[in-house]
């Protein structure tokens, strides 16, 4: 990465249909126009197009930088197939590494989708894939955990009758087996974000389950620097928070802001425990037939008032209809200003329009559509045309803002996009094409400034026609360049 120079020049921009010269002085954009005049440092674009930087608005950075490292087993079509997998890995990797008890350490895997398997996860497949080694899967929703005996009895759970684990028994034991050393996480960070600057990415919303302050703080301060980050606040952090005196958009430093007071109030779909109104197939009369719904009304109203009146601005995750209609009630009992809900994957039509009445900021994650539609279609059969709705939250006037929730889907702005467009992926019909957004709109969901001049200089440099491009070519849109703040973080020019 270059520092950054007091101007330069990037000529032939394609901006839109008008191809012209951008001056960018001290990390703004201050002049817009033909042939400039300048002794300043010039690159030449040769009509390449220039977009705003863009954002992630939901990542688990953390999560998403071990993911890279780890086995991917989200093409599993079976518990035994994902079983395999993992025996397959441990034999080709030989001798694991063992703690100071002289123990083997935990096998971590990413990605399993037991949604429409035709097996269940179960101990049997994992115990003979482990052969006394602990192992633990981590699904792709990151809404449970499947362990074999060892791992089970070393995280808590012995005499677990299936090694299935949900909900917040699973982040702990996530919190458990991501909990490397800064000295090896670190470095594994900055690479993920090196990876996403050559995305054209300029900034993430960091929602990891931590406490992101210090994290951040020591990454920057030791030279990572690629990235502007918003970092959420959990409610076990939130005392530590309003202690400190931190309020939702204050700068800690130039790339560094403290964002929003994080609450998961239900599931996940693929976990099928996003909270509805209605029963799942085949689970009527057990507890959990309609969902889990982890922080109900009353609860949520409570860590609502504390954090919203201490200035930290909600972002509330809600998957299923009955949980969304939950967290607007509340926003709206509250009478709170600026609130967001996360994935928003299936709503109502009545409160598709309560979002926008009461200014909800929708936030939301494309590619879950790619990745569940087959899992929508089999537990949400009735309601598939309510489900991860854009062109109906646009429509009514939300505020859409999209992320890939990394590692749930990866972290490419490109792919968040062709998903909202096209509805589609790996050769498939396009899945409820009535709910697809224009490339237009997706890319401003996607970034947080325009190319004028006054804005800061988060800019990004791409080969191909970023509105007119089918949703194939935008999913492997190739970025020459991404600039933060006038400074160039990717450059292949």
């Amino acid at each position: 990465m270059s520092s950054i120079p007091d101007t330069l020049v990037l000529r032939e921009a394609r901006i839109g249909d008008r191809v012209t010269d951008v001056l960018i002085t001290d990390g703004l954009i201050t002049e817009i126009a033909e042939g400039i005049r300048s002794t300043s440092e010039a690159v030449a674009l040769d009509g390449r197009w220039l977009i705003p930087g863009l954002w992630d608005e939901h990542v688990h950075f953390s999560q998403w930088a071990l993911k890279t490292r780890r086995l991917d087993v989200s093409t599993a079509t079976s518990a035994r197939q994902a079983a395999r997998m993992v025996h397959d890995a441990l034999a080709a990797a030989g001798p694991l590494p063992v703690d100071d008890g002289g123990r083997p350490l935990t096998f971590v895997a990413n990605g399993f989708r037991d949604g429409v398997w035709p097996d269940a996860p179960n101990l049997a497949d994992l115990d003979e894939a482990g052969n006394g080694i602990p192992i633990v899967l981590i699904s792709s929703d990151l809404h449970s955990v499947w362990l074999n005996t060892v791992a089970l009895e070393i995280y808590g759970h012995a005499g677990h009758p299936t090694g299935l684990i949900r909900e917040t028994a699973a982040f702990a034991i996530e919190n458990l087996v991501n909990a490397v050393p800064d000295s090896v996480l670190d470095p594994m960070v900055c690479d993920a974000a090196a990876d996403a600057t050559a995305r054209g990415i300029v900034g993430i919303v960091d929602l990891e389950m931590a406490w992101n302050h210090d994290s951040w703080q020591r990454r920057m301060e030791a030279g990572n620097n690629r990235l502007r980050v918003e970092f959420g606040i959990y409610s076990e952090h939130i005392d530590r928070a309003i202690a400190a005196g931190l309020r939702t958009g204050q700068r800690i430093s130039d790339l560094l802001t403290v964002g929003r007071h994080k609450i998961i109030t239900d599931g996940s779909l693929g976990t099928r425990t996003a909270f509805c109104f209605n029963e799942y197939p085949g689970m009527a009369g057990q507890p959990d037939a309609r969902g889990i719904l982890v922080v109900p009304p009353e609860d949520l109203r409570g860590l609502l008032e504390r954090s919203a009146g201490a200035g930290l601005l909600p972002a509330v995750h809600a998957i299923g209809d009955a949980a969304n209609a939950h967290v607007l009630d509340v926003f709206e009992e509250l009478g709170l200003a600026g609130g967001r809900i996360e994935h928003a994957q299936l709503v109502t039509d009545s409160d598709v329009a309560r979002f926008a009445a009461l200014g909800v900021e929708a936030s939301v994650q494309p590619e879950h559509a790619m990745d569940d539609r087959d899992i929508v279609d089999r537990f949400w059969p009735d309601r598939t045309a309510n489900a991860f709705m854009l062109r109906s939250f646009a429509d009514a006037g939300v505020r859409l803002v999209m992320g890939s929730d990394a590692p749930v889907a990866p972290l490419d702005p490109w792919i968040t996009i062709a998903a909202a467009v096209g509805r589609a992926r790996d050769g498939r019909d396009p899945w409820h094409a009535e709910q697809a957004l224009t490339s237009a709109e997706a890319l401003a969901a996607s970034a947080r400034t325009t190319v004028a001049v006054g804005e800061v200089a988060d800019l990004a440099i791409v080969e191909s026609d970023p509105i007119h491009s089918s949703a194939d070519a935008l999913r492997a849109q190739s970025v020459a360049g991404t600039l933060l703040g006038g400074r160039w973080t990717h450059n292949t020019l």
